[in-house]
């Protein structure tokens, strides 16, 4: 599977590594809403088809990317 980085061109995912879900969104830092917390913390979707996602060049030049796959067949659709 190859990603394609915006500084350093198409690169083999090895030199990735996955940072999360790129649709979540964190609480306010100062929310005393526990269960907002808790659902940030510990719940996870696990959804079939296009998914965003975030994902370090961490074998490279260390960018954080925005990259939507598809979660079935593991293909790239945008950085």
């Amino acid at each position: 599977m190859l990603i394609t980085c915006p500084y350093c061109g198409p690169r083999d995912v090895i030199e990735f590594t996955y940072q999360g879900d790129g649709n979540r969104e964190r609480p306010q830092p100062a929310s005393q809403d526990l269960d907002a917390w808790n659902a940030y913390v510990y719940d996870r979707l696990n959804p079939a088809g296009d998914h965003n996602e975030i994902w370090q060049h961490s074998g490279g030049c260390r960018a954080h990317l925005r990259v939507v796959r598809n979660t079935l067949t593991h293909e790239i659709l945008s950085t």
